[in-house]
């Protein structure tokens, strides 16, 4: 028996791809920010975080001694959907005017397989991530947070902003603090916000602290924080790269998107865990936990929480789902 099947068969798949591959609807960043307001977005996460999680994997690499990565996030959810995303992580881009991170993404039907739509990855993933934080936020923050510190300019920045203000309406003052004070300024001027010289200052006097720097070394100290302050920490999605320092770690009550990814790739936990300055059992719970309510958020107000945005492909194949459903019933 051939491996490939007959010729004639061949020639089918081909044909059959081929039509595919012509009439594949395409989604680009304005329908995907059109389809995914962030309030529907972090209920459709949430939700989908109390079915059962999708297989998902994660394969991060890149030139030796480079900054530079290139990620390849497959997920499957057996009988609903399948999907991969393909991103390049480029972070001396915005010098040259240019997103640091740039993604497309495939999404495939559950069942025959079959393609059903080239996305916009890029857009899915700033807004995924943006809601993946503010689902942790859902659950950790004060409820009645008024002050958000944005520690990063780049371009998730504003999203998460954005779907911070969705699960906290209280907040009503923004900063935001960047070692480019000039690309500091154009994200404040962009979500109303101030922009903050003296980053201590300004870590001391924020309820939430978002931080999404790609920095190998910690910008913020857990000697900054004041009691209640919740921390949302999304750029060290590296094993040696972390945004805070031991202090900080230790402080606070840690939770987490996904248990098993955020304690082997991201370096905020890595790091302290492999030092021995906590263990697993100090992550007290991950958005699976918490969204089925089998451990309680934040219960304390003086309480420092914080949560690991690690996150993976099983979120982009939440997003991309949602952002399809959306599509075929014609949602805006």
């Amino acid at each position: 028996m051939a491996r490939f099947g007959t010729p004639a068969r061949n020639e089918l798949a081909a044909a059959a791809l081929k039509n595919v591959l012509t009439s594949l609807p395409i989604l680009d960043g304005d329908d995907i920010a059109r389809l995914l307001p962030y309030g529907v977005l972090v209920d459709a996460l949430e939700a989908g975080h109390r079915e059962p999680p999708p297989v998902a994997r994660r394969v991060v690499f890149g030139p030796e001694g480079s900054d530079q990565s290139f990620l390849g996030l497959p997920a499957w959810l057996p009988g609903e959907a399948i999907g991969v995303k393909l991103v390049t992580v480029m972070p001396a881009n915005p010098a040259a005017g240019k997103a640091s991170v740039q993604a497309l993404y495939v999404l495939f039907d559950g069942v025959d397989g079959a393609p059903l739509a080239l996305l916009d990855g890029t857009e899915l993933t700033y807004r995924k991530t943006a809601a993946d934080s503010a689902l942790g936020a859902r659950h950790l923050a004060r409820h009645d947070a008024a002050t958000l510190l944005m520690v990063g300019a780049g371009g998730l920045a504003p999203h998460l902003v954005a779907a911070h203000r969705v699960v906290r309406p209280s907040i009503e003052r923004v900063l935001v603090w960047n070692r480019t004070p000039e690309r500091a300024e154009t994200v404040a001027s962009a979500v109303g916000g101030t922009v903050a010289t003296d980053l201590a200052a300004a870590v001391a006097a924020a309820d939430v602290v978002c931080t999404a720097t790609m920095t190998a070394t910690p910008l913020v100290s857990g000697r900054w924080l004041r009691p209640g302050t919740h921390l949302d920490l999304v750029g060290a999605f590296l094993p040696d790269h972390r945004e805070v320092d031991d202090h900080a770690v230790t402080a606070a009550e840690i939770y987490v998107d996904d248990r098993l990814a955020t304690l082997t790739e991201d370096g905020d936990l890595v790091i302290p865990l492999a030092a021995g300055l906590i263990d697993e059992s100090a992550v007290r719970g991950d958005l699976w936990q918490l969204c089925r309510g089998d451990v309680p958020g934040r219960t304390d107000d003086e309480a420092i929480t914080l949560f690991e945005n690690g996150g993976g492909g099983h979120l982009d194949l939440m997003a991309a789902r949602c952002a399809w459903r959306r599509h075929v019933d014609g949602s805006s």
